[in-house]
């Protein structure tokens, strides 16, 4: 995907945060598990505060922020694009959404790679770290459900 300028580049990744908001609140209104609706109820409120830092950003905003190495365990990197459904099985859902924080991860990472302002690097540098924190989120409780499963 091409873009113009930073300004459409920031546009779509607030639109794709708002996507990904949107889907955490589905999934927590379709799962019966508390714990697990407690879960996507808090990952679309990271969502939302991604594209509210996208909107306001400042470096101010990212003084504090520490960077640290996200271990991945790729789980899900090599299995195929599943599409949501209301009632899909749980392990299916978490496998969709970590594999659309990896998909977040990589556009971050892309564009952290491609810009020339250090200030926005530092951005999508923060972004793309925040998404490999939830693909870790996801993969470890993946892990832990077809434990439980006996898989």
């Amino acid at each position: 995907m091409r873009f113009g300028s930073i300004e459409e580049i920031m546009e779509y990744a607030i639109e794709k945060e708002k996507e990904a908001a949107k889907f955490y609140e589905e999934a927590a209104k379709q799962e019966q598990y508390s714990g697990a609706k407690e879960t996507f109820e808090a990952f679309a409120a990271e969502e939302h505060k991604h594209e509210a830092m996208l909107r306001n950003f400042t470096l101010e905003s990212l003084k504090d922020y520490k960077f640290e190495k996200i271990p991945d365990l790729k789980r899900v990197d090599y299995i195929v694009d599943l599409e949501y459904s209301p009632g899909m099985p749980y392990a299916d859902v978490l496998r969709l959404a970590a594999k659309r924080e990896e998909k977040a991860h990589k556009f971050y990472s892309d564009f952290a790679g491609q810009t020339q302002h250090e200030e926005h690097k530092r951005l999508f540098d923060m972004l793309a770290q925040e998404e490999a924190k939830h693909k870790l989120r996801l993969e470890t409780m993946l892990d832990d459900y077809l434990r439980e499963m006996g898989d």
